[in-house]
């Protein structure tokens, strides 16, 4: 029974790499093929690696502007973000015992199962109206829409800290804002590194805040300025294909090299 058992896991494994393997692999052999080779096997390889495709996207859709804004928005997002959550989600954990703290607690975890459309409309009357419908109000849209989901991880890592440790550092003369700052926030790394790692993939690949937002085509993160690639060169795989390639690369490299701290952080968040 475990020899079947462990067959079929394989299979599925095997099956669900080649879900993942496939569309990368065509993404990559369209992006250095030249729009000739477009009309034999579109399986085959290259016939010569030319980057050809990548400067020209890059001169068309000024990609190095818009990977400035992005990289800009996600590091603003993180750094805010592990800042803020975590002093909300330790306020929480240690009152939760607190009628107000509980409520405090699932009302930020309902928002979870809110559809982006329906808060769609009054986010982008509120962020005209403040004068946020730029890369920095982007920024504190996205450390607001994290906030469900980082304080549910956080506060169930926290739970896991012994309190003792606090009121050690209580009764040595210390308070709360030094307990958490010189002790707790650096207890919960391995958290941080997980939370970081899901909102920079958040703040990185989000499409539909920044196309609400943002009206200044200058201002255009990646995922924008792929849509407009699209829509003016619909036709030219080559050339989409290696702007997307272009696009995504860069958060490909870190989920590969991070994802046993995303995935080993989430588990720590929500069982303990």
């Amino acid at each position: 029974m475990t020899g079947k058992k462990n067959w079929k896991v394989t299979a599925l494994l095997i099956l669900g790499s080649l879900f993942i393997f496939f569309p990368l692999y065509l993404t990559i052999t369209i992006a250095f093929k030249t729009p000739q080779e477009m009309s034999g096997n579109l399986l085959a390889l290259p016939e010569s690696w030319s980057i050809s495709n990548f400067i020209t996207a890059i001169e068309m859709t000024n990609f190095f502007r818009a990977l400035g804004n992005s990289v800009f928005v996600t590091v603003i997002t993180v750094v805010l973000v592990l800042l803020t959550h975590s002093l909300v989600a330790y306020a929480i954990a240690r009152n939760m015992h607190k009628k107000f703290y509980k409520f405090l607690y699932f009302y930020f975890i309902s928002a979870m199962f809110i559809p982006f459309p329906i808060i769609m409309l009054p986010i982008v009357q509120q962020t005209s109206m403040w004068g946020m419908d730029n890369l920095i109000g982007l920024a504190f849209l996205n450390v607001v829409m994290q906030l469900a989901f980082n304080v549910f991880v956080y506060v169930g890592f926290l739970k896991s800290i012994p309190m003792q440790l606090e009121e050690a550092a209580i009764i040595d003369g210390a308070t709360t804002w030094q307990v958490f700052w010189k002790i707790i926030f650096p207890i919960m790394k391995p958290m941080h590194a997980t939370v970081a790692i899901l909102t920079a993939l958040f703040a990185w690949n989000d499409f539909m805040l920044p196309l609400v937002i943002l009206s200044d085509s200058s201002q255009y993160t990646l995922p924008l300025v792929q849509y407009a690639f699209q829509g003016q060169f619909s036709t030219d795989y080559n050339l989409a294909f290696s702007s997307y390639l272009m696009a995504m690369l860069p958060m490909i490299i870190i989920y590969i090299f991070a994802q046993k701290w995303i995935i080993g952080g989430v588990m720590r968040g929500s069982l303990k």
